[in-house]
């Protein structure tokens, strides 16, 4: 797979380490900035990403920024985007499976390096379950 990813000045130290992991993972990485820890408007990087995933030109994205909650608002406004805040590993394979969520959103101020490898992880190697949640996610574009 492809990843796209992308972080504030918040999420900037945890990119690399996400970056790696991908890599680690098998897949490629698309890196949409930012390159340094210094301050930046999330938008400029949530956009890019998830109109990349949205475009198919990355099979998924990872937005990270302190609280998560920028970024995820941000991604959600593409319309085929379902951009989904993790804060456990649990939460981001029910993001997959029942969501088939296509951008993960990591707190970064609120989880450790640690945390955040468990969930990217589980979002990379979790699949959409289908069925009846197939139905409940075709109705949430508007």
């Amino acid at each position: 797979m492809k990843i796209a990813i992308g972080a504030d000045h918040a999420g900037f130290a945890y990119k690399d380490l996400i970056k790696k992991l991908i890599k680690e993972l098998g897949n490629d990485v698309e890196d949409f900035g930012t390159h340094s820890a210094e301050s930046v408007d999330y938008p400029d990087f949530a956009h890019p990403v998830a109109e990349s995933v949205e475009k198919k030109n990355n099979d998924l994205g990872i937005l990270i920024c302190g609280s998560a909650n920028g970024v995820a608002m941000t991604a959600n406004k593409h319309p085929r985007i379902r951009a989904a805040i993790c804060w456990t590993d649990e939460l981001a394979e029910l993001a997959r499976q029942h969501n088939n969520a296509n951008i993960l959103c990591i707190p970064a101020r609120f989880i450790s390096q640690e945390v955040t490898k468990a969930i990217v992880e589980k979002f990379l190697t979790t699949e959409f379950e289908g069925g009846r949640h197939e139905r409940r996610v075709d109705k949430i574009s508007c």
